[in-house]
């Protein structure tokens, strides 16, 4: 079990009572460039102290980014380019702000409650919102992570390497790797994988896709001539879910808490996060780039497979040696998400049970946490080896319930990040929470014309253009509404009192023990309307996991 620091033993020790869980969540930072003691508090004023500051910090913002470049992007990536062309660019810059609100909001939740996000909606919502969005996660990452392992399977094959084999060996490596019960270890072993993820820019550079023309559609939207609009709408919600999951955002604030980063250090994490965002950035035009270029002008284009049709693809264009790259470089990407997104389910469930969940912990100390972490590893690579799998038509239905379960994840992130309680002097302002809102609306529409291209394959573009006209227009009148029956409340004006509360230095406050935090206010409207999200995605996601279902009971 976890050895909690008692309050009275924490005042006698100097530390100041926090939310933390596990008592390996606090002490010094050990990143893999660099440690920073507990008690630093010095100013950093030169630049080679900021910079050596950035580098101890870095770490949770670059593993969850390009992380996030895993198997199932690559695939969707990839079809984007070979169907399409650069046409969807423009899809990339449109998601760089979303990508760094939802996770810089993710960044403030972890420096400053220490306690996982998991544990947060239990402690604020009640047990039936906890256990809806720990079961959402727990299935949705069992079923992404046979993603990666379809990635990593996929690789082996073009390589030349037994299938079955190579499997089992990268479940032992990736398992081998984070249970060695030292944090810094693991550390180092992800940034490794994530410098691998550079192998896209030699690929793009020996295909070399127009500059002008990337810069121009990546800029500039516009849809695929002569495409259907369903088609392309349901490409444009893939990319948005391969690029943002909901395992990102527990994954990145565990492991930040993990690393011991507290409210002095929120600023070298944007920076962090920002770097990380680059990068996914840059590997997802390289991938649509290259893909593009690979299969102009040939019959393959616009009849995209899976991505060892793009390696064949790209060998055909440019040789052998980039579509080596390509089949490495997705082995790299699939055994990083793999890491992730197990990670992410292991702290998780040591949040909700308070048991030991760090990696500064040996699988001795923490048998919970590594049994999660190895089991879900071994589902997967065993999964994925058994003869017969529809494993392609999986990763679809894997992509489209992510999709449907994102909004929910979103909503939970936007009230937290909105509790004074939890977040003090770092809560959401009112800018903030106006372009979440905005986003959270856009992603309830997406994942509405999701389901119902599930549910009707030939829906049309009057019903897509019709989801999105209503669904936004009534998305505008419900915040009108919203904002009215508030004020005639009066809840405007006790927020401006909770606002005017003074916190003290922002950089040393942290939230209270969970035990010691005031009962979590949430409007009868705000909590009506959860229950309709929550009710809609039920049916979404059974729906979802029906076809899922049907999908490999038909490969058996």
């Amino acid at each position: 079990m976890t050895k909690h620091i008692p309050l009275e033993a924490a005042a006698c020790t100097g530390v100041s009572p926090s939310a933390v869980l596990d008592s390996a969540h606090l002490g010094e930072i050990r990143g893999a460039f660099g440690t920073i003691a507990a008690d630093d508090r010095a100013p950093r004023r030169t630049l080679k102290a900021r910079l050596q500051t950035l580098l101890a910090i870095a770490g949770p913002g670059l593993i969850v980014m390009v992380g996030d470049n895993d198997a199932g992007a690559f695939g969707t990536y990839t079809q984007a380019g070979q169907n399409y062309g650069t046409t969807l660019l423009w899809t990339l810059l449109l998601l760089i702000p979303v990508l760094y609100v939802n996770q810089e909001m993710v960044v403030r939740l972890g420096a400053v409650t220490g306690v996982g996000h998991a544990r947060l909606i239990f402690a604020r919502f009640g047990r039936f919102w906890g256990a809806f969005s720990v079961a959402d996660l727990f299935l949705l990452n069992a079923l992404t992570l046979v993603t990666e392992f379809i990635g990593i399977s996929l690789a082996l094959r073009y390589l030349g390497l037994p299938q079955f084999w190579g499997v089992i060996a990268a479940a032992l490596i990736i398992t081998l790797a984070v249970s060695t019960g030292d944090f810094r270890r693991f550390e180092r072993f992800a940034l490794m994988l994530v410098g691998g993820s550079l192998l896209l820019i030699p690929i793009a550079l020996i295909l070399h896709p127009p500059l002008p023309q990337l810069a121009h559609d990546f800029f500039v939207p516009k849809m695929p001539e002569g495409a259907p609009l369903s088609d392309v709408m349901l490409l444009i919600i893939a990319i948005v879910g391969t690029t943002i999951a909901p395992w990102q955002l527990f994954f990145q604030q565990s492991y930040l808490i993990d690393k011991r980063i507290t409210p002095r250090f929120i600023r070298y994490e944007r920076w962090d996060l920002c770097i990380g965002i680059a990068l996914v950035i840059i590997g997802a035009v390289a991938m649509i780039g290259f893909s593009a270029a690979a299969f102009a002008g040939r019959p393959e284009f616009g009849a995209y497979t899976d991505a060892l049709g793009t390696a064949r693809g790209i060998e055909q264009a440019a040789g052998r040696l980039p579509a080596v790259l390509f089949a490495l470089a997705l082995l790299d990407a699939s055994i990083i998400g793999a890491a992730a997104v197990s990670l992410a389910t292991a702290y998780a469930i040591g949040d909700v049970f308070a048991v030991a969940h760090s990696l500064h912990r040996k699988p001795s100390e923490a048998k919970g946490f590594y049994a999660v972490y190895a089991g879900l590893i071994a589902f997967a690579a065993a999964l994925v080896v058994t003869p017969g799998m529809p494993l392609g038509s999986l990763t679809n239905a894997v992509q489209t319930l992510a999709g449907v379960l994102l909004p929910s994840a979103t909503v939970f992130l936007l009230l937290l990040c909105n509790d004074k309680a939890v977040l003090g002097p770092w809560a959401n302002g009112p800018a903030r929470n106006l372009f979440t809102g905005a986003i959270v609306a856009v992603l309830v529409l997406l994942s509405v014309i999701l389901t119902a291209s599930v549910l009707y394959p030939d829906i049309g573009e009057e019903w897509i253009v019709g989801i999105l006209v209503g669904g936004a227009a009534g998305a505008l009148l419900l915040s009108l509404i919203v904002k009215l029956v508030s004020r005639l409340r009066g809840e405007e004006g006790l927020a401006a009192r909770e606002a005017a509360v003074s916190y003290g230095d922002p950089a040393e406050w942290r939230m209270p023990p969970i035990a010691a935090l005031p009962v979590a206010r949430l409007s009868g409207l705000s909590r009506t309307w959860m229950l309709v999200l929550r009710g809609y995605l039920v049916l979404a996601a059974g729906l979802v996991l029906y076809r899922i279902v049907e999908l490999v009971a038909s490969g058996l």
